[in-house]
């Protein structure tokens, strides 16, 4: 049995997508594990801007009922300047959140992401998370109940 295409065979060890490919150097992998870390890191930047354009987007809600409110309380030029100043105002030259999420998707986090891709196609036969599966068999204990290698189904 070839261990790189059965599923099943030494199942006290990674499955066949995180092993490394034949021939393939501790630095490659090490390379495409650094640049696949780079990845999720911008994942991590991208959430936090997917929150900061809806934490924005309440805001501006927000506002609007506190506006409404300072009108109800009779100061309606207090109202109207905040209203007038700060209500659907852009946080960037020409743009609202949604804007800048789109761009960023578009010019920074997808070409990224197609760079990892095509990077792990090329070195690893597509293989995500080579590094971290190593990492686990190092630091694991071997043959004990919650170090398994992988699920058992």
């Amino acid at each position: 049995m070839d261990p790189d295409t059965d599923m099943h065979s030494a199942p006290d060890m990674p499955s066949p997508e995180h092993r490394r490919p034949s021939g393939v150097d501790d630095a490659t992998v090490a390379a495409v594990g650094k640049l696949s870390e780079a990845l999720e890191c911008v994942e991590r930047a991208r959430g936090h801007l997917y929150s900061f354009h809806q934490l924005m987007g309440h805001s501006d809600l927000l506002l609007g009922e506190a506006v409404e409110a300072l009108a109800e309380a009779d100061h309606d030029a207090i109202a109207q300047r905040i209203d007038t100043d700060m209500i659907g105002r852009n946080i960037a030259p020409g743009r609202w959140t949604f804007q800048l999420v789109e761009e960023f998707d578009d010019g920074y986090w997808g070409p990224l992401r197609e760079h990892e891709r095509a990077v792990r196609d090329e070195l690893l036969d597509g293989r995500r998370h080579v590094f971290e599966a190593e990492m686990k068999e190092k630091r694991r204990t071997h043959g004990r109940s919650g170090h398994e290698a992988r699920p058992s189904d």
